[in-house]
């Protein structure tokens, strides 16, 4: 029977999870961990790799590996890799592929269907562009479930005995969350949610990556641009460094030089903890307003809120939990690891819509995390100007919902309405994000003033439905808003797919063996000129033996340039994320 999986889709990790005898378990990549670095890369030979593979490309060639793209879904950006051109939700379906084929190979059965996490304050592009993307990767998206939503199931708080206001602060690689929610006799109820889709564990790295540049007379920008394999190795010595301060007062950073080179004399910076707070604060400050917003559209003061769950790697930064501390005076709860928690809660989505016996007594409501409405036009004076938006569906409004409005034509004779779909909270338009337009015609001729009902319906997926009814006639227009959504239309998700179908992935079972390669090749820069050749030697007779199928003599030469590797104080395992 085939398997339906729980997936957390994230900025820097992802990974998946599946429900089975009673419980949600994670499903571990071909490299023995639950998770697997989002970063796509195209080897010379037009192969795709990805996971931890593709993040050792990143580093040597960043021209031909991508990482981040989850903060450019619902946007027109196409990145070239090699001879291939992706768009965000294609490097994002790849991903899902490499997911998908390690389930298959976990649980030994086909995977055909998912429920895929987003950030709570994703809009409506945004998942739209998600849900392209588990098309495009071959698997019929159940339901996009937002990720604080599935950390609270992690945590039981649906379960029949829990009674409590909770906050989920959920600070991921890229996205900031917060969801207040209300649990009770098995319901869980999501009371508001806020965020910030641009705050993340990278922008912590990028933080740290700046204070090791300060000294450069150049701004950070321009290195980026005009030194991207330098800033790139850069950041991972900052990922390292951020995790060896989480538990550690001082570490080192090895500065690379300007084409990327790591020498063995490279000149070194010491951050401390305070250093590293101090680079940090500014990001930190910007986690303060999405709380004070739920809280207010949640109408309910810092006393109310019985506890406050983590989730998302990003929350095991001491710095940032002591923010949490501060803020609600009480420690806050992270009792499961924060960053396997969503794969967790996604997966139990799956038992909740199969309606299987070990959750069926579950009770969960979501709520639309953006205000809804159309484009109007005012009579300002004697002037109509247009440009206004006019809500529908409140933010934090209760979904599945559907609200209705009217609305009339302006001019005698107008025959047909545009009507222009926006998400957003301004006032007007030009500041919201458009979704989409509705064209009704077929309006009788007639003074201004003829009434269009229109009537917005939004699913526990966070997707948008639009009917109008013109009411002289009783003519229905509907539209499900996805063509001026910037992701991909019916005939480019089938010219994605067909084109998809072709890209070759580099062998599943020889990307552990490609990575050691590639890991190799960055560190032989860092070694003394009297170490380096012999450890170049071992590269070339590893390399020669890849590609043979000699495995006993592979075998050999793997464990013995492992081994040399890690005499020289460079480890495998200790320099994986």
């Amino acid at each position: 029977m085939p398997a339906q999986l729980g997936i957390d889709l994230g900025t820097t990790n992802s990974l998946c999870a599946v429900f089975r005898d009673g419980a949600a378990q994670l499903v571990p990549n071909g490299y023995g961990r639950y998770l697997t670095p989002s970063v796509v890369g195209v080897l010379d030979s037009g192969e795709v790799v990805v996971g931890e593979a593709a993040r050792e490309l990143l580093v040597l060639h960043p021209n031909r590996a991508c990482a981040r793209f989850k903060r450019w879904m619902g946007t027109d950006r196409v990145v070239d890799l090699g001879a291939h051109r992706f768009t965000p939700p294609e490097l994002s379906s790849l991903v899902l592929r490499s997911l998908k084929a390690d389930a298959e190979a976990f649980l030994g059965v086909a995977v055909e269907a998912a429920v895929i996490t987003v950030p709570a304050y994703f809009n409506e592009v945004q998942r739209q562009a998600t849900r392209v993307a588990g098309e495009l990767a071959g698997l019929r998206v159940l339901r996009l479930l937002n990720e604080p939503t599935a950390a609270a199931l992690a945590y039981g708080m649906a379960e029949p005995a829990a009674t409590r206001r909770t906050l989920v602060f959920d600070l991921g690689g890229g996205t900031f969350d917060v969801t207040l929610m209300d649990c009770f006799e098995g319901t869980l109820e999501i009371m508001a949610s806020a965020g910030d889709g641009y705050l993340g564990g990278e922008d912590f790295t990028d933080a740290l990556v700046r204070w090791a540049l300060r000294r450069e007379p150049e701004p950070f920008e321009r290195l980026e641009a005009t030194q991207t394999q330098r800033v790139g190795r850069l950041r991972l010595l900052a990922e390292q460094a951020k995790r060896e301060l989480g538990v550690g007062g001082a570490t080192r950073i090895a500065l690379p030089d300007r084409d990327g080179t790591l020498s063995a004399d490279a000149p070194v910076e010491i951050i401390t903890r305070e250093d590293f707070d101090a680079a940090t604060a500014a990001l930190r400050k910007r986690l303060v307003r999405p709380i004070e917003q739920v809280l207010r559209d949640g109408n309910l003061e810092v006393a109310g809120v019985d506890e406050v769950v983590l989730a998302g790697g990003a929350t095991r930064d001491p710095a940032v939990q002591a923010l949490v501390e501060a803020l609600f005076g009480k420690r806050p709860r992270c009792s499961e690891a924060p960053d396997l928690v969503v794969a967790k809660g996604a997966a139990i989505q799956v038992a909740l819509l199969a309606d299987d016996r070990a959750v069926s007594d579950l009770v969960m409501t979501d709520v639309c995390p953006f205000t809804l409405g159309l484009e109007i036009s005012k009579h300002l004076l004697t002037t109509l100007r247009d440009g206004y938006f006019l809500p529908i569906i409140p933010r934090n409004t209760t979904i599945p919902t559907a609200r209705e409005q009217q609305v009339a034509t302006l001019h005698p004779g107008q025959t047909a309405l545009d009507l222009k779909v926006y998400q957003g909270e301004s006032r007007r338009v030009a500041e919201n994000v458009l979704l989409g337009t509705l064209r009704v015609t077929g309006i009788p001729p007639g003074p201004a003033g003829q009434v269009v009902a229109v009537r917005f319906a939004y699913d526990p997926s966070g997707l948008l439905e639009v009917e109008a009814v013109v009411q002289a006639t009783g003519a229905r227009f509907q539209a499900t808003l996805t063509h001026h959504a910037k992701t991909l239309d019916a005939a480019q998700i089938a010219a994605a797919r067909a084109r998809l179908a072709k890209v070759k992935f580099f062998p599943r079972d020889e990307q552990r063996n490609l990575r050691v390669l590639l890991f190799a090749e960055r560190v032989l820069g860092q070694l003394s000129f009297v170490d380096r050749p012999h450890v170049e030697e071992l590269i070339d007779a590893y390399e020669r033996a890849l590609w043979s199928t000699d495995r006993g003599l592979f075998e050999g030469l793997r464990e013995a340039l492992l081994d040399t590797l890690a005499q020289l104080g460079f480890s495998l395992d200790e320099d994986a994320a």
